[in-house]
C-alpha cells in the first residue's frame, strides 16, 4: 500500500476536512508565530552569551590595578576608563542586558501559549493530516 519514504496515513488517522479560509488563518498565523519565535530564541540566546561575556569581564576587571586604564568596547571602537567607570558601566550593560533577557522571555512565553492555542485548534480538525512539529 506504502511506496518509498512517504508511508500514507493508516484509514483512523485520515481526515477528510475541508481547509476553510479560517483554518488557512489559523495555518498562516501559526507560521508567522514560528518564525518569530525562532528568531526571539536566537537573540535571546545572543543576549544570555553577551552576559556571561559581562559576567567574565566584571571579574577580570575586579584584579586590575585601580590606577590603571581600562579599554572598554563601545560599537567598533575602544575607549580608555577608569576602573570605576569601566565597572559602573559593566553594571549598566549588564543591567540592560537582564532587562532584554526579561523581556524577551515574556515574548517567548506569549507566543508559545498563543501558539499551543493554534495547534489544539488545528490538530482538532485536522489531526495528523496537518504537522505542526519542528523537525
Amino acid at each position: 500500500m506504502s511506496s518509498g519514504k512517504f508511508p500514507l496515513l493508516q484509514r483512523e488517522e485520515e481526515r477528510d476536512a475541508e481547509v476553510t479560509w479560517e483554518d488557512q488563518q489559523r495555518i498562516n498565523q501559526f507560521s508567522r508565530l514560528n518564525i518569530r519565535l525562532e528568531n526571539l530564541e536566537d537573540e535571546y540566546k545572543g543576549q544570555k552569551t553577551e552576559k556571561e561575556y559581562l559576567d567574565d569581564l566584571a571579574t577580570e576587571i575586579e584584579l586590575i590595578d585601580e590606577e590603571e586604564l581600562v579599554p572598554y568596547k563601545i560599537g567598533d571602537a575602544f575607549i580608555m576608563l577608569s576602573l570605576e567607570q569601566a565597572q559602573a558601566r559593566v553594571e549598566r550593560d549588564k543591567a540592560a542586558i537582564d532587562m532584554r533577557v526579561d523581556e524577551l522571555d515574556s515574548q517567548i512565553s506569549a507566543i508559545t501559549t498563543e501558539m499551543d492555542e493554534l495547534k489544539r485548534a488545528l490538530y482538532a480538525k485536522f489531526g495528523q493530516a496537518i504537522n505542526l512539529e519542528k523537525s
